[in-house]
């Protein structure tokens, strides 16, 4: 029997969608931050940045990284107070991600509305990481001089800003992992939108 369940709590939509606006700005404003002085041998199509020049992208960077922190701080308090990690992120087993992974790339891995499998929960917990390590390398290449020592641990300025470009290429992977997903089963949107869905029987692990 199917029945309609409160599948996602109103601060994890409030954090969801904040996160979302907040990394989309920080990808396309740091794209174009980059764009003035690239690492690599390419840069970033002018439609894909933010900010029009260095200085309005370098503004609306940090725009969004004070809305990213606050949001990531109460995402973080709330999913520890409220025992949504444990939850949904936990536990987690290597031979659960290596099943789960086969059965995903072989289409056969099935959905339960409200449940993480064993690979979304490893993607969650990698974002997190990489999330910390962006706001780490971030500080080192905005503060150097004032944050010498975090800067030194990070391989100094140069080799800073390739950490915290790799860092932020692995969540823009993830933003792309993420839509993929949504896109093979678009009936996960709606509930991160009105918090509800419907399930057969009784769903564990909810809200």
């Amino acid at each position: 029997m199917r029945k309609t369940v409160l599948l996602h709590p109103l601060a994890v939509r409030i954090a969801h969608w904040l996160n979302a606006f907040a990394i989309g700005c920080m990808l396309m404003s740091g794209w174009a931050i980059y764009n003035a002085s690239p690492l690599f041998g390419f840069k970033f199509p002018l439609w894909a940045t933010l900010g029009g020049w260095l200085g309005g992208a370098i503004a609306w960077h940090f725009a969004a990284m004070w809305l990213l922190f606050a949001n990531g701080v109460f995402y973080v308090v709330y999913g520890v107070a409220s025992g949504h990690f444990r939850r949904h992120l936990l536990p987690l087993h290597a031979r659960d991600v290596v099943g789960d992974a086969r059965q995903a790339l072989r289409f056969k891995l099935p959905h339960r509305p409200g449940v993480y499998n064993a690979v979304q929960k490893l993607l969650y917990w990698g974002v997190i990481a990489l999330g910390l390590l962006a706001v780490l390398s971030g500080l080192s290449i905005w503060k150097p001089v004032q944050l010498d020592t975090l800067c030194d641990l990070l391989g100094g300025f140069d080799f800073a800003r390739k950490v915290h470009f790799a860092a932020m290429a692995g969540i823009a992977a993830f933003v792309v992992i993420h839509l993929l997903l949504v896109a093979l089963v678009p009936k996960t949107l709606l509930p991160m939108i009105t918090g509800r869905g419907r399930v057969n029987g009784h769903a564990e692990n909810l809200p």
